[in-house]
């Protein structure tokens, strides 16, 4: 099978579309011909060499999020059909991960009707760390949230969970996703000189928590001022009157230094839940652009840009 591969860590240039063994389906996991897979900042890092100590030795595959039809069941496996649309994590332990004509994956759930194989391929990750993010910061029904960074994909799947939960939310985004936000009812302002004091005026001078979702590395998204990588977690922390009311999905060394929270471990036992909002339109990730494996250079240049104004997705 075709799939994306680097045997050195660097910048994406080590990646390579090359020639591989298909993959066979440990217990518990399910093989899947990929239709759609999407890019996340994480892909980068990891080909960077992030866990490069715990994980087994290259070469690695690249991608992290995958949807497509079931092609083999693993032993154990139930519940699931050969054919199957289905979409999640895809494993990356391995020689190769989700960019590859098959992968595996150790969790999933069907694709809903209404949602296409691109569309929930850029769900797994963003919707699971906005939700775990939602959980550890136990912000509550009633509250007032920030969600700073809510142009980024996670911080828009934060958005769209908080206000299903019946909380009111409050948001920076820049020109690219502001009047989608709003649109799904959250109160919108910019970044930049003055964001607090904008952020004081739309809720009243009263904010509960503080969720950070700013990718490390600071832009967000298209047409949006930089936001220097830790540099607005002062300013969360003056908002909410407590570094244990803000949490950060990315800046760890700053949530270190100041207090704030930060939510590391992966879970993926609400894919169904997510399939289920998503079939509702509850919860939906812009995607941004598409491109076939070979495209993989000009992918990687523009997610790296910070300004892909939705999800990145490669398409088989």
């Amino acid at each position: 099978m075709k799939a994306l591969q680097f045997d050195r860590f660097g910048s994406p240039d080590v990646i390579e579309l090359r020639d591989v063994p298909r993959p066979e389906p440990e217990p518990g996991q399910i093989r899947i011909a990929v239709r759609a897979c999407g890019l996340t900042p994480a892909d980068w890092h990891l080909v960077d060499g992030l866990l490069a100590d715990h994980l087994p030795p290259l070469p690695r595959g690249l991608g992290l999020e995958i949807a497509g039809t079931v092609d083999a069941l693993g032993a154990g496996v139930s519940g699931v059909r050969i054919g199957e649309r289905v979409f999640g994590p895809a494993t990356f332990d391995g020689p190769t991960a989700g960019a590859a004509e098959y992968a595996l994956m150790p969790a999933w759930a069907r694709i809903p009707e209404g949602v296409t194989t691109e569309q929930a391929a850029a769900l797994p990750m963003a919707a699971e760390t906005a939700w775990r993010a939602l959980d550890d910061l136990g912000v509550q029904p009633g509250e007032v949230l920030l969600v700073h960074g809510a142009g980024s994909t996670v911080g828009e799947a934060a958005v769209r969970f908080a206000l299903h939960r019946g909380i009111r939310v409050m948001a920076t985004a820049g020109q690219t996703r502001a009047a989608a936000l709003e649109e799904i009812g959250a109160q919108v302002t910019a970044y930049g000189d003055g964001m607090a004091e904008r952020i004081r005026t739309l809720s009243g001078g009263h904010v509960d928590r503080a969720l950070d979702t700013v990718p490390t590395g600071g832009r967000i998204d298209r047409a949006d001022q930089p936001v220097p990588a830790g540099g607005s977690l002062p300013t969360l922390i003056k908002l909410t009157g407590d570094p244990d009311r803000v949490l950060t999905v990315s800046d760890f060394a700053a949530a270190a230094d100041l207090g704030a929270r930060i939510t590391t471990e992966m879970r993926y036992d609400r894919m169904d839940e997510f399939a289920r909002l998503a079939g509702e339109g509850i919860l939906v990730v812009p995607v941004a652009r598409t491109y076939t494996l070979d495209q993989i250079q000009e992918a990687a240049e523009l997610s790296q840009s910070r300004r892909p104004g939705g999800k990145l997705i490669l398409v088989l």
